[in-house]
């Protein structure tokens, strides 16, 4: 299959941030085969006009619990503490195989619908949500959480084993697959040695919650000494490449070993403050020589999955923290959203990017509309004002996901009663199992 855009707007996030306007690109089977100059020789087989559309790199959603999706407005206006031990994981207790499906599916759709092509999600029965990302079309770096403080943590290891040698690599290379001890406080040091030696076996990466709230790391400081960084790190974690959520509380001491690490950090905005855990040190993590990516982290802490939102959030938040307007400037945020994300998942040699021989992994927007206009500075656009609704068109591997802003490969209609009769059903099994359970 051939494919080309004509005549649009370029935001390439290559090493030079290059901006070609009025430009094509042409697409051979699942790669980019050119971009401006195209070969005389080259017959799309269709064409795909690009006028009013900015065409850039597709988004990576760096951290998130993608079936978490049925909890969306479930435990608002909470503290973390009272919102995960007292609400969440209650309600989690009692999801089943489907309920995972259902909200994975419910959050493809969202994913896609935003311009999100490329995902690293943290969840249970993770085979699941798998055939679900098979099924939709998109990149996914698909991860079983782990812990140990509630006597699951053997059988919870043997599952993100199996989960590795049954989907590391499938679906035509789109799904990679990860470990994800949850956190220092739900894994003991033993534990996170075993999946250490796991993760170095298979040669896979680490997906994990770090210095989210202040509770954590007093708690850890007075347990083990020793900062939630400082102890992974005496720990050898930091062995295998590691993308850590949140980094809300690192010190000078804790940013060197994190780019010592070469630990990325994935920032997730709006979720630290709706739940009133704090500002990351985003700018100064990065001045370090720290990798820093974003995400959204699950909607039941969100409430929804749209980096667009997250992007805005992030350099606004820097602005203010740092007393200081050109801080993280909107160049900065849009490679969080992209080429960054994809090194955080050691995938930039294949996306993150439109360059020649990349995977054709992009999104295009709709700038004709009053929002996006006047347009004197494209990057600013798309940080500051451009939304989620503005994405038209999503590709992956070359296949077109969404298309003039209707879902190609899930049945949206259906999907939403799905959602909702599921939704019901794991209510009903938790109030009826958990009569204490606060229902809303």
């Amino acid at each position: 299959m051939k494919l080309l855009i004509r005549q649009a707007t370029l935001v390439t996030v290559n090493e030079k941030d290059e901006v070609l306007e009025q430009a094509d690109l042409a697409i051979v089977d699942d790669k980019i085969a050119a971009i401006g100059e195209i070969p005389e020789d080259f017959v799309p087989d269709r064409i795909l006009e690009g006028q009013d559309r900015i065409v850039l790199p597709g988004l990576i959603n760096s951290h998130t619990h993608l079936s978490m999706t049925l909890m969306r407005n479930y435990a608002d206006d909470l503290d973390f503490w009272p919102w995960l031990m007292e609400r969440i994981k209650p309600l989690e207790d009692h999801l089943t195989l489907e309920d995972v499906r259902i909200g994975a599916r419910l959050g493809l759709a969202e994913l896609i619908g935003g311009g999100t092509t490329c995902f690293h999600d943290m969840y249970f029965h993770m085979d699941q949500v798998a055939e679900e990302v098979e099924a939709a079309g998109l990149r996914a770096c698909l991860c079983e959480t782990l812990f140990d403080n509630a006597g699951q943590g053997e059988q919870m290891l043997r599952d993100a084993v199996e989960l590795h040698r049954n989907w590391d690599g499938q679906a035509e290379g789109r799904i990679s697959v990860a470990m994800a001890p949850h956190s220092i406080y739900l894994c003991s040091p033993g534990y996170l040695h075993e999946i250490l030696q796991e993760s170095s076996r298979l040669q896979c990466g680490w997906h994990t919650h770090l210095c989210e709230t202040v509770q954590e790391v007093e708690n850890c400081r007075q347990q083990h000494g020793k900062t939630p960084v400082q102890l992974l790190a005496d720990l050898d974690c930091f062995e295998v490449p590691v993308v850590a959520a949140h980094g809300i509380y690192v010190d000078e001491q804790d940013q060197r070993l994190l780019r010592e690490g070469k630990v990325s950090i994935a920032h997730n905005p709006s979720s630290n403050l709706k739940l009133a855990n704090g500002i990351a040190p985003i700018q100064s993590l990065m001045h370090q020589g720290v990798n820093v990516c974003l995400g959204t982290d699950g909607a039941a802490s969100n409430n929804n999955l749209n980096l667009f939102e997250e992007m805005h959030m992030a350099a606004l938040l820097q602005k203010w923290r740092n007393h200081d307007a050109k801080a993280l400037p909107a160049s900065e945020v849009l490679r969080m959203a992209t080429i960054r994300g994809a090194q955080a998942l050691g995938l930039d040699h294949q996306i993150g990017s439109l360059e020649v021989g990349k995977q054709a992994d992009l999104i295009m927007i709709n700038t004709s509309q009053p929002h996006l206009a006047p347009r004197h500075d494209l990057i600013a656009l798309l940080v500051y004002s451009a939304q989620a609704s503005d994405v038209c068109t999503v590709m992956v591997n070359g296949k077109i996901l969404l298309e003039d802003h209707v879902l190609q490969t899930l049945d949206q209609s259906s999907l939403l009663e799905q959602a909702s009769q599921q939704t019901q059903q794991l209510l009903q099994r938790a109030k009826a199992h958990k009569p204490k359970l606060t229902l809303p």
